[in-house]
Parts: C-alpha cells; structure tokens; sequence
C-alpha cells in the first residue's frame, strides 16, 4: 500500500534515540490486512534506528495469523477483531500468554466503482439482503426497484479475515455468516482491483485501503435503519463513532514469551510510541493520548517483572 512516509530520527524520544544501535534480533508478525498498512509503516520506521533487526510483516488474515501465532511461527499477530472463545482456548492450552494492544480504529468501508451513478447510500437492512446466507439479490434492481437490472458482482474478505468476521456479525448478526457466491481475497488490493474494474461491483474492506483509492472508488453511506440518516465513513465519523455499525478498534496481540526478546520488547514499544501519527498517516483514526500511554505502561510493567 503506498503511503508517505514522514517519521525522522529527531522526532523519536529521548529513549529511543539512545537505544544501543547494535541491537540485534528477528521480530515476526503476520495477520490481519486491515493492520498490516500500520505495522509495515512501523517496521520501515524501526529499522532506519534498529538496521540490524530483522522485521518480517506478513498478511494471512486475522484468523490465518492467529493460526501462526498460536502454532509458534510469530511474535505478534495483527488483528482487526477481538481473538475468538476457541482461539483463546487453544493458546491456553498451549500456555500461550499474549497482551492485547489496541492501535487505532477502522471504519469498514462500502465501496463501488465510480462510474456507479445511481447508488450513494444504503440501509443495513439492504445490506442484510445483499449479504445473507441464501441471498436472492442477483441484480441491482434486487435492490431498489429504480436501479439498473444488471448483474451485482460482490468483492469480500476471505474467511480468514476478521474484517469478515466483523462485517458478517455486525450486519447479518451471526461472525461468518454470509453467502458464499462472491468474489473473495485476503488481500485487500486485490478487491480495490476488482471494484475498480467493474461498474457493476460493490466490496467491502478496511477505510485505509478505500482512502488510499477514493479517486478511483465511491464509498457508500450507510444508514443503521430505514428513515435514519445515513452517514459516510470519514475519519471524524470513525472517531466520533457515528459511521455505525461499522467502526470497530483494530489491534495487534504480542506473546509475553516475545517480549522478553529485547528486538522484539524494542519494536513494541516504538510501535506504541509513534502509532498515533503512523495510524493517520496510513489512513486510519488514532486512539487518544491516554490509551497509548496505557499501553506502554503495561510493556513498561512487564519488562520490569520478567
């Protein structure tokens, strides 16, 4: 995903600018589309004042992440959704220990392809009918009577996603429940591609990725009920948690066991540190002041413990 990239070394704290510059070590992450802008900002950032860590920042979903987190392969695991019942069972019973950290938040953004001339907003309503198991929209007419009665063509998130998770409990009621017969990525670009390319597509995917190509897409207001008004995602509309029902916190999970690792603790801390201007940059809404405060307070208190 292109971005600017605008954190120099003289705005970095007086703590990290006299971090030893030889520190050494492998910091492995994978996980959720959604985060991923975020963490490979931060690791771009980290390695021009750690060169010598080496940081890797994969991109198999927050489920497909979890996976890898949870069988050993990763420090930390981006995640646009809260870990499930049976994600927090498995890391139990592999005594796996992890902290939650909060990063930002994330408006799921609905989009079409530009050169849509007639759809600007819809209701959940409508998008429970679009989206629901056994669905019989296969038009846009399907819709509302006065659209065109040409084929919709769906774009999603894979399974593994917790965009999908998220997107399918918030407006069908149930995580994972949504019809099947569209077209699905976990990579989020390949999605802006196929709106891009048809006019009669719609898709769904994190704000970032639709702020990052709103010349070339339109985004749709949402209205959480018939006769409500329906509203645009925005950064302003995320913050102030209007854009409903789809504005959601986006995390990452790093194991306990990791951060004893000095890279790995390292690379924590900058994230937390400078996620506030890295999350807008990127395209997403940044958390308060105080919640990245929190949360390095709970890194600071663990290295104090280990």
């Amino acid at each position: 995903m292109k971005r600017l990239i605008f954190l120099s070394l003289l705005m970095l704290s007086p703590s990290t600018q006299s971090a030893p510059q030889d520190l050494r070590g492998t910091v492995k992450i994978d996980g959720s589309s959604t985060v991923f802008p975020i963490t490979e900002a931060v690791a771009e950032e980290f390695n021009k004042v750690f060169p010598r860590v080496r940081v890797t920042v994969g991109v198999s979903g927050t489920g497909g992440g979890f996976k890898k987190f949870l069988s050993g392969y990763t420090d930390i695991n981006d995640a646009s959704r809260p870990m499930k019942p049976s994600e927090k069972q498995k890391a139990k019973a592999k005594h796996i220990k992890y902290i939650k950290f909060p990063v930002g938040y994330d408006g799921i953004t609905v989009v079409v392809n530009p050169k849509n001339t007639w759809a600007t907003e819809l209701t959940v309503e409508e998008l429970r009918k679009i989206w629901k198991p056994q669905s019989t929209v296969k038009t846009w007419k399907d819709i509302r009577p006065e659209w065109p009665n040409k084929p919709i063509k769906l774009y999603g998130p894979g399974t593994d996603s917790g965009t999908f998770d998220y997107f399918t409990e918030a407006i069908l009621g149930k995580s994972g429940r949504s019809r099947s017969d569209f077209t699905k990525s976990e990579d989020d670009n390949v999605l802006v591609q196929g709106v891009m390319g048809d006019l009669y597509a719609m898709g769904y995917f994190g704000y970032a990725y639709y702020k990052e190509n709103k010349n070339n897409l339109k985004a749709l207001a949402i209205a959480p009920k018939k006769g409500a008004k329906a509203i645009l995602p925005s950064l302003q509309s995320i913050k102030e948690g209007s854009y409903k029902p789809l504005s959601r916190e986006i995390y990452i999970y790093v194991k306990e066991s990791s951060l004893k690792k000095p890279a790995v603790r390292e690379f924590v801390s900058f994230y937390m540190k400078h996620a506030k201007n890295l999350v807008k940059n990127v395209g997403y809404v940044p958390l308060t002041p105080k919640k990245y405060q929190a949360a390095n307070l709970k890194i600071e208190a663990f290295s104090a413990k280990k």
